[in-house]
């Protein structure tokens, strides 16, 4: 067992704040399943920096400069979290049988690493990391979130509920994700697409470790749009089926008024038009976010640029 590679990827942007405290604590795991031998002495942590602007990458070098488990890549400017995760995954398998990506603000379990490593000796090439609990999060979060599992359900798409991107995935399982070309990743829908075994470990996830969030309500908001707008296409059918069923109420309308010869007034008149008009907008915006993305896609540009990788500089050397 002792000849398989791990390495962990770390998507990082302005974690300086942590990283002391995760890169101590990622690397005693490493350190413990190189000594149980169950991974590689070559297993690595890479972090990546996706256009930190605080002193984030000086923390990477000055880690991986002091051990040679730590080593970094580095993107040429902000590509976002899903962006920078495939960025390190897009290295990582050239060198590596299994990956775990995992966040910098140690809010997920970081224990549960042994027992995905155990899991992917069993035969397992998805292991998925699936919160147990959300007391942490708040009363609004919570909601918001129980009710987009389930939206997202209901429209059909494949989502594991309350996971996020703590994972492992074989070498296999990232050959064939990075097939995947979208310019708008979800991963979280993606993942699941590929098929393969899987299984979960469950965990109880903890209060970030220090800084602030880099997820705030508006990213959290786009993530969600993304997530439903690139895995189906059920809101342009619910489109079909509000404007059926306005055809079907402005018929009826203006046989009633036929019949009962009653005129409404201008007050009426006025509010139908801003129910319509809104309703209008709010088609329109669905329409233009289907065409965006197409127009995203069909531009073919890089989802990321490295600017420095010293990760694939120390891997060829073992190699």
């Amino acid at each position: 067992m002792a000849n398989k590679v791990l390495t962990i990827v770390v998507p990082c942007y302005d974690e300086q704040e942590v990283l002391h405290e995760t890169s101590k604590l990622l690397k005693n795991i490493i350190d413990d399943l190189i000594e149980q031998n169950k991974i590689s002495s070559n297993s690595k942590i890479l972090f990546v920096n996706d256009g930190s602007k605080d002193k984030t990458w000086e923390i990477i070098e000055q880690l991986q400069s002091q051990e040679k488990v730590f080593t970094g890549i580095r993107l040429s400017r902000n590509f976002g979290h899903q962006n920078a995760v495939m960025a390190g995954l897009s290295r990582a398998v050239w060198y590596s049988d299994m990956m775990i990506t995992i966040d910098a603000d140690l809010q997920d379990d970081i224990q549960k690493i042994y027992e995905m490593v155990d899991k992917f000796y069993q035969g397992f090439d998805i292991v998925y990391g699936v919160r147990n609990n959300r007391d942490t999060d708040t009363g609004f979060k919570r909601t918001t979130a129980e009710a987009y599992y389930w939206l997202m359900t209901k429209m059909g798409v494949n989502l594991i509920p309350d996971h996020a991107d703590y994972r492992l995935m074989s070498k296999r399982a990232v050959e064939a994700l990075l097939e995947y070309h979208e310019e708008n990743l979800f991963l979280r829908g993606i993942v699941p697409e590929l098929g393969f075994n899987t299984t979960k470990v469950y965990y109880k996830r903890k209060e970030r470790f220090a800084g602030e969030s880099h997820y705030p309500l508006k990213k959290m908001l786009g993530l969600a749009i993304d997530g439903i707008t690139s895995f189906t296409i059920a809101p342009i059918k619910l489109i079909l089926y509000l404007g059926i069923l306005m055809v079907l109420y402005g018929g009826g309308a203006i046989v009633l008024l036929g019949v009962t010869h009653h005129m409404s007034d201008y007050r009426s008149l006025i509010n139908s038009l801003w129910l319509l008009g809104g309703i209008q907008l709010i088609t329109l915006s669905i329409i233009g976010t289907y065409v965006g993305k197409v127009f995203n896609d069909v531009k073919k540009r890089p989802r990321f640029i490295i600017e420095d990788d010293t990760y694939s500089d120390r891997m060829k050397k073992i190699r």
